[in-house]
């Protein structure tokens, strides 16, 4: 069976690296099914090479790549790029569609378009959604997913909470919907990446860690303010914290460094491929995201032993964590709740958080390669 994967994005976000794991574990652990991604405007071009070497095919729509001309970096040129991306694809994925006719077609990210070919036309191949991150349910998007459920087969979830949301609202049919983890962990890559020092940790320092796009949906401000706190309530202790990611506030949160006195306190690294080598110095994570769907970083920061500190935001954290079980909660974007767990945590027993960790490394293993493969196996085989 061919599985073709749709998924263009116009940044470094965690779903490619969902496409590009889903791939290799129905590649690795099953023989009947063959894996490729449509490289639609040159977005995989950077990964071709590691997806390549697995055996995964990567099919390209045009002829020549315009994904380093794309606008991106705030709301309107995103959202332009959406527009470009679907107008110049249509017709190369329908004729992909047509001439290849894959039993499959996984969409990820920009769906509207693989959707709208699926209404107008009919094809050979059944078409599923796999839900990227917690889906924004304004009234058009939601008409449109009603309008056209008929033509979807099946609708893959991250987390319970977004399937029986999907459910209760009335979207979907519980007949199509299921629970599919992400393939968040290979433990072969980890083992690599965990053994690579290009970060030169001072050990005089507490070292505080936060992942993610420089986005509204991580509310990173609240963590630089929450830090602001600690300095203060902490000032004979060494806190230092690093932030890992891109995106449009690195120009909002320098402001708010600087005016917080912060800057050589605070560093703002860019994205970095390999998180571990800063997780594993860490002297806790810190989720301040308003959503996550589960949040990449959680299952990551449990796999290096990491103690975590989340928010109780929507769906991911509050699904994943059991407070002082596998990690600490806090009420989200409140900074008394914050300034308490995290009180809670420097107090901790260490059999406790011996305990927390044990836990929350037993969690990540439900996001393993080859768990995601037994969901996807067995779900496209029904």
């Amino acid at each position: 069976m061919r599985v073709f994967y749709w998924s263009p994005h116009i940044s470094e976000v965690a779903t490619i690296y969902a496409v590009i794991n889903s791939t290799k574990a129905l590649n690795k652990y099953s023989k009947k099914f063959k894996p490729t991604i449509l490289n639609a405007v040159g977005e995989w071009d950077q990964y071709r090479h590691e997806i390549e070497k697995e055996g995964i095919k990567v099919i390209n729509l045009l002829p020549f790549s315009i994904y380093n001309k794309l606008p991106r970096y705030t709301f309107f040129k995103s959202r332009l790029s959406y527009v470009i991306i679907f107008l110049i694809s249509l017709l190369p994925l329908y004729r992909i569609l047509k001439k290849e006719k894959p039993e499959f077609l996984m969409c990820h990210l920009i769906s509207s378009l693989p959707i709208f070919l699926f209404n107008m036309f009919n094809f050979d191949t059944k078409l599923i959604l796999r839900i990227s991150g917690l889906p924004k349910l304004n009234f058009i998007r939601k008409k449109y997913w009603q309008i056209s459920a008929k033509n979807i087969h099946k609708i893959f979830c991250p987390t319970l909470y977004t399937r029986n949301k999907l459910f209760n609202d009335k979207i979907f049919s519980n007949k199509k919907l299921f629970f599919v983890p992400d393939p968040i962990v290979e433990i072969k890559k980890y083992l690599t990446k965990k053994k690579q020092n290009n970060y030169s940790h001072n050990k005089n320092e507490k070292l505080i860690i936060g992942i993610g796009r420089l986005t509204k949906q991580k509310n990173f401000t609240f963590l630089i303010k929450c830090f602001a706190v600690i300095k203060q309530e902490f000032r004979n202790e060494n806190y230092k914290l690093i932030i890992i990611g891109e995106g449009e506030e690195r120009e909002e949160l320098c402001k708010l460094i600087l005016k917080l006195n912060l800057s050589k306190h605070v560093s703002l690294v860019g994205y970095k491929k390999n998180v571990y080598e800063y997780l594993k110095f860490a002297n806790c994570f810190i989720l301040s995201s308003l959503w996550e769907d589960p949040g990449f970083v959680l299952i990551e920061s449990a796999l290096s032993s990491t103690p975590i500190i989340s928010s109780d935001c929507t769906s991911g954290p509050i699904e994943l964590l059991r407070h002082l079980e596998n990690g600490l909660l806090f009420k989200s974007n409140n900074i008394d709740s914050f300034m308490k767990t995290f009180i809670k945590f420097r107090e901790m027993d260490s059999n406790l958080l011996k305990n927390c960790l044990y836990n929350a490394k037993k969690l990540a293993k439900k996001y393993t390669l080859f768990s995601h493969h037994n969901y996807l196996s067995r779900l496209l085989n029904t």
